[in-house]
């Protein structure tokens, strides 16, 4: 429950701070005095959009802080669904900039407004006139429904086994459309798959192709620079290697003077060696060059189809067509195998629907059995507030799964004898959808977890004994929720256990709302002030005294 308020710089309000009790709290004040502006604060803890334009003074920031106290209420899971740290005391923090940029806080841990909302709709229950008109929504009314039902669990396995079946859908469907797609591209796939294999392409042969194709154009050059090297080295006279057996012979001569002249011997005898082997190798690899036109054509036309593959495919190399071709093989296996794929999907697809429409039933069941029941309480708590021949009926039909089951309500409701009931909105004036809508808070209140009940002006269209006897079912909601009623009714802030007033302070330059809680005296002046005006005559004084006694 709400342990402490604070409101900093919001619209009209410059500083408030607030302890209710945690029992029956009563607002009161003046029509524009700033009661709704507390619910808008209220709001903002609750994950509602801020806006820049309601900071009092535009120059400073907006703090709205509430400290809760939730340790009666297993709110554990819901922290740990929030990847929160749980703690019975939760204080929740919104901050505005004069920049207009929001934050929030959850126990000083920054989150999003989504988180907050998710923890804070468990905070607090907040109903306004825009909830009265709410409950005209088909939606509104199954929410209603399922809690009267206790149906939170069921609805939850149930919502679990829809989305694991439009999971399920989506892949199935996917997998379909992938399957015309690749069907389509098969024939062109299997086109491109049967040139590749055709060209029987291996591994590094481009790189020997290029050389034994550019060594067969250039044979006549490239065996004439080998005769001429063997010229050179073996020649009959002046060759190579006669001067170096002079040379040789020269250096043996003095090789045994001095190991200088024995290492030069030495390095003359090595190059000889070495100029021998050269020469040979090459007339070796003369012999070897052969220019025969056939092979000539031939590899060029290989290399040729080579390049061609790689321009068409736009790659550099013969292995990255192989891997092409590889995921040609893989692709063209897939569509083979797509029947039997899609076939294992659907059957999936069939037990998760399966599984769905189980679940869907039981939730229908469940709320099918608490119509009569849910229409008859309501009923009977409506004429205790004044509408004696009130009588509620719920119609319901089948629909197509979604994310909350398979069926589609209508609250039906009259106030008047002998005419049947009719959709909400077309039938119900404004005092009668607050007392409907009151009734319905008042049984869902104990199914509820909910620590903190706020009504804003529910009691509106309503007087007299009926105005007693919806604060006496206020009480009775008291017992186990901490209840915060703005109302404009004597006789229910003469019930509240703290009666808190809303005033505005014209004394400065600037008007600004504040609120104080009263004290017995000024609960009996208020309330006379409620019954008889401004200025209240002694007849009021002794009603409010009668009121609150």
């Amino acid at each position: 429950m709400l342990k402490n308020l604070v409101i900093k710089n919001y619209a009209l309000l410059e500083s408030l701070e607030m302890e209710p009790s945690s029992a029956l709290n009563i607002i009161t004040g003046e029509t524009g005095a700033g009661k709704s502006i507390m619910l808008g604060a209220i709001g903002l803890l609750l994950g509602n959009r801020a806006d820049k334009k309601s900071l009092y003074n535009e120059e400073s920031k907006c703090v709205i802080e509430g400290t809760f106290t939730v340790n009666k209420y297993q709110l554990e899971s819901i922290f740990d669904r929030e990847e929160l740290d749980y703690d019975p005391v939760c204080i929740l923090r919104r901050e505005i900039t004069p920049s207009g940029k929001s934050r929030a806080f959850i126990n000083d841990t920054p989150v999003r407004l989504e988180t907050m909302k998710g923890v804070g709709r468990f905070m607090v229950d907040i109903h306004s006139q825009h909830d009265s008109l709410l409950l005209a929504n088909h939606e509104y009314q199954l929410e209603i429904i399922d809690a009267y039902a206790d149906n939170e669990n069921r609805l939850k396995i149930y919502q679990q086994s829809y989305y694991k079946h439009r999971r399920a859908q989506g892949e199935y469907d996917q997998l379909r459309k992938q399957a015309a797609d690749m069907k389509r591209e098969a024939d062109y796939h299997n086109f491109l798959l049967d040139e590749l294999h055709k060209a029987k392409l291996q591994e590094g042969e481009q790189d020997r192709l290029e050389e034994e194709l550019q060594m067969m154009e250039n044979a006549g050059n490239i065996r004439e620079q080998l005769n001429l090297l063997n010229t050179l080295l073996a020649n009959d006279t002046h060759s190579i290697d006669d001067m170096m057996v002079q040379a040789k012979q020269a250096i043996s001569k003095i090789s045994g003077y001095s190991q200088k002249y024995e290492s030069l011997y030495q390095r003359l005898e090595s190059c000889l060696i070495e100029l021998r082997d050269i020469n040979n190798e090459a007339e070796s690899a003369a012999l070897e060059v052969d220019f025969d036109m056939e092979k000539v054509k031939t590899v060029r036309e290989r290399v040729n189809l080579i390049y061609q593959l790689q321009q068409k495919h736009q790659v550099d190399s013969v292995g990255a067509l192989l891997e092409i071709q590889a995921d040609l093989e893989r692709k063209l296996e897939r569509v083979m195998n797509l029947d039997h794929d899609i076939e294992h999907l659907k059957s999936v697809k069939d037990a998760a629907y399966h599984e769905m429409m189980v679940h869907a039933q039981s939730l229908s069941v469940s709320r099918q059995k608490v119509f009569q029941s849910f229409s008859e309480t309501i009923s009977k708590l409506l004429k205790n507030l004044g509408i004696p021949d009130a009588s509620i009926k719920i119609e319901r039909k089948n629909i197509e799964p979604y994310s909350n089951g398979i069926d589609e309500v209508n609250v039906l409701f009259s106030a008047n004898k002998g005419i049947a009931p009719q959709d909400i909105k077309a039938v119900a004036s404004g005092g009668e959808f607050s007392r409907l809508m009151f009734c319905i808070k008042y049984v869902l209140a104990d199914k509820i977890s909910l620590p903190t009940i706020i009504f804003d002006e529910i009691d509106t269209g309503v007087s007299g004994e009926i105005a007693i006897k919806m604060v006496n079912m206020m009480k009775e909601m008291a017992q186990n929720h901490q209840v915060i009623v703005i109302s404009h009714l004597p006789q229910v802030a003469a019930k509240g256990d703290a009666h808190y007033f809303v005033y505005k302070d014209n004394s400065s330059n600037k008007a600004v709302s504040k609120i104080k809680r009263l004290t017995s005296d000024e609960r009996i002046e208020e309330i006379a002030k409620m019954i008889g005006g401004s200025n209240p005559s002694s007849i009021a004084f002794e009603n409010a005294k009668e009121l609150l006694a």
